[in-house]
């Protein structure tokens, strides 16, 4: 296989550096910022494990799909490529505005303003705000200036090379996730925390959880685990990625589900139920209670720097799918095309910068939490259908990697999102409005495109 393809993307990336990009997308903004949100939902921390944990499964079974359709399908785009050839390009023009909107640029949004929240060290007041009907649409404060900064800073790094992108990566990641297992160890054996609190979130803390609040909190929590997909996207700058995309995409996800589940131990042990609900900065929160205001400081100012991980690595992988709908006439021509010297998908990037730092400026953090975890179960479930449909329709296209415990796999990924989606249409309806209307517009669109004859546009 050669290291250069037709578009000017190179084979560049082993398995390392796909495995790092996948706890680099994963580890973030969701574990920092969402175990209070959940906690709020369902009033009782065993349950708040339980859903940790089941999140955990579905991501699992999430990986081990796509690591036999990222095997048998290593072109860039992801979902885009793999629905492309299992239901048509409608479907796959859809997931590609997903992702363009849902999966990359609200998520890096996200990860921004969780950023610039933990370095203030908590929200600040808006130097301006554009209010109407009571609700504040536009504003900018300390923290958006700093969140666009971030991304304005990270979108050029990964435009001058996949080279540097990749440097910048890795460090960052590595200082993450040697920071979070040094905050589990420490946390655990030297923190002022309380055992029993541990012990009643293990075994049972006797309060009744609501059906309907678990499958929200399941919504902030396939967030927080979003980003197990990411090299995917990356299929066609991977070397070998008949092995090493879907072990790339195994060994992150169970890796990042452990220490997820024992990050929320700790705080656990460190924050009583009624202090943690609801709480943001839940990460510098438990590290004060378990070490003093000072190390609550110093804690908030590394979750920050490690949240710059993921606004980087959303940041190199989302482009690869704009560009992949470009380069078959579904998407403006100018974002197929890759730079010359550079070798990266330079237009792109700077359209995804643009689209990030518009949400920054108007979207609420919570809101968009729920926005982006309900449509992202849609697009999954699609993609994961079309692993069911291509084992059908081709059974001897070549799968140099099948996915473990088919089809029992699959189908336990279908149902648990599906649970989630039904759920949070009941609940919280006008956020699942917004998703919706979302994949309309997407289908607005790939209509016009086709109308208007950007190029050709293929079956399968």
């Amino acid at each position: 296989m050669k290291n250069t393809l037709a578009g000017g993307l190179r084979r560049e990336m082993g398995l390392g550096a796909a495995t790092v990009l996948v706890v680099a997308n994963m580890v973030g903004t969701g574990v920092f910022t969402t175990s209070g949100f959940i906690l709020g939902e369902l009033g009782s921390t065993q349950a708040l494990l339980a859903c940790w944990a089941i999140g955990a499964l579905f991501a699992l079974a999430g990986a081990l799909c796509y690591g036999e359709l990222g095997a048998m399908l290593p072109e860039a785009g992801g979902e885009y490529a793999y629905l492309r050839r299992s239901f048509g390009p409608l479907p796959a023009f859809v997931s590609g505005w997903i992702s363009l909107i849902v999966g990359f640029s609200a998520p890096i949004a996200a990860a921004a303003i969780a950023f610039a929240t933990y370095f203030l060290g908590g929200a600040r007041e808006a130097w301006w705000s554009l209010e109407a009907g009571g609700h504040p649409w536009l504003a900018l404060s300390p923290v958006s200036v700093l969140a666009i900064a971030a991304v304005v800073v990270f979108s050029l790094v990964h435009y001058h090379s996949l080279r540097m992108g990749q440097g910048v990566q890795n460090v960052l990641t590595v200082f993450k996730v040697a920071f979070i297992v040094v905050l589990i160890v420490a946390g655990l054996a030297f923190g002022e925390g309380d055992a029993a609190r541990v012990e009643a979130a293990l075994f049972g803390d006797g309060r009744p959880v609501d059906g309907a609040g678990f499958a929200v909190a399941l919504i902030f929590v396939s967030f927080a685990y979003s980003g197990w997909n990411a090299a995917a996207y990356l299929g066609a700058e991977i070397r070998r990625p008949e092995r090493n995309l879907p072990l790339a995409l195994l060994l992150g996800t169970a890796f990042v589900s452990v220490l997820y589940l024992l990050l929320n131990l700790v705080y656990v042990y460190a924050l009583p139920p009624e202090q943690m609900a609801g709480m943001l900065e839940v990460g510098s929160g438990a590290a004060a209670a378990l070490f003093g205001p000072r190390a609550g400081a110093l804690v908030g100012l590394a979750i920050a720097l490690g949240l710059l991980s993921v606004v980087s690595a959303m940041i190199m992988a989302g482009p690869r799918v704009y560009y992949a709908m470009a380069s078959h006439g579904l998407f403006f021509r100018r974002f197929g095309q890759v730079d010359a010297a550079r070798h990266t998908p330079a237009q792109a990037i700077l359209f995804q910068a643009l689209i990030a730092i518009g949400m920054i400026l108007t979207a609420a953090f919570d809101t968009l939490l729920i926005y982006i975890g309900f449509t992202l179960s849609l697009s999954a479930m699609l993609t994961v259908a079309g692993l069911l449909r291509l084992r059908r329709r081709e059974p001897d296209l070549p799968r140099p990697y099948r996915a473990w415990g088919y089809p029992l796999t699959p189908l336990l990924f279908l149902g648990g999102n599906l649970w989630i989606v039904a759920y949070s249409l009941f609940s919280r309806p006008q956020v699942a409005l917004y998703g919706l209307l979302t994949l309309g517009a997407g289908v607005g669109l790939y209509r016009l495109f086709t109308a208007a004859g950007r190029g050709t546009v293929q079956e399968g």
